[in-house]
């Protein structure tokens, strides 16, 4: 279980301090797919990075299984249990994509099970494993392989941030497939997402709302999902609540 206790982070903006986390608490628990969503610019992305320990809070507390890791490093809490895909994907020169996932999963895995976790995102595995990770993938490309390296590495808190971004519609509905079959089989971890596409946020057991650096709501889809899509009052339309439509 992930818990965030009153996270603030602030920027220097040209000698003026910029808050752009604001005192935020909230809880990730075990067994469950969580959705973060919110406007562009609400800070959703930059709660991931304090999470993942790409960013330091500049106050609050944040704890993984009741252990403080708020000064713990990325390489840290990835031995702990915790993996992150970036939005856009890290390219790494010179390594196969078989190294790759091999290397994010911990252990000697063989060639047959490195193709399984690329089938699972959707790639034909004799297609790419023995591909360079370089700038010749698209980003589709490269944001399945990561995501199958994050399958690979088993993580028991996995944190996507923005997986839809930059891949096409066969691929995103490819994406809720392999997230469906992950949320089946997560067995004590949990996800984290930050998203606001509707088809992701569908799929979601709980949904929290970052606006303006701060938690404005969260709960499960039945109780969050109606007012973000603008069939209740409590979040005027999708637009405001930076919800993307399908289709859209």
């Amino acid at each position: 279980m992930l818990e965030l206790k009153n996270i603030t982070f602030g920027v220097d903006d040209d000698g003026q301090d910029k808050e752009i986390i604001r005192g935020v608490s909230l809880t990730i628990p075990d067994d469950k797919l969580v959705v973060i969503t919110g406007p562009n610019g609400g800070g959703k992305s930059t709660l991931a990075r304090l999470i993942a320990g790409i960013e330091k809070p500049t106050g609050g507390q944040i704890l993984f299984n009741g252990e403080d890791i708020t000064n713990a490093s990325i390489t840290e809490r990835a031995k702990k249990g915790i993996g992150f895909a970036f939005q856009q994907p890290v390219k790494f020169k010179g390594i196969q994509v078989f190294d790759l996932i091999k290397l994010a999963s911990g252990k000697n895995i063989s060639m047959t099970d490195a193709c399984e976790y690329l089938s699972k995102v959707g790639l034909c595995a004799r297609d790419y494993i023995d591909r360079e990770v370089n700038a010749s993938l698209s980003g589709g490309e490269l944001k399945r392989i990561e995501i199958a390296t994050v399958l690979a590495k088993a993580s028991q808190l996995s944190v996507f941030d923005e997986p839809e971004a930059g891949i096409d519609l066969w691929s995103f509905q490819n994406l809720i497939e392999v997230f469906e079959g992950m949320r089946k089989n997560i067995h004590g971890g949990s996800i984290l997402i930050i998203s606001h596409q509707e088809r992701i946020l569908n799929i979601a057991d709980e949904i929290m709302v970052i606006k303006n650096g701060e938690l404005i709501k969260s709960g499960s889809k039945t109780e969050i999902l109606p007012a973000l899509m603008g069939t209740a009052d409590a979040v005027p339309d999708c637009r405001k609540a930076g919800v993307q439509r399908e289709g859209e």
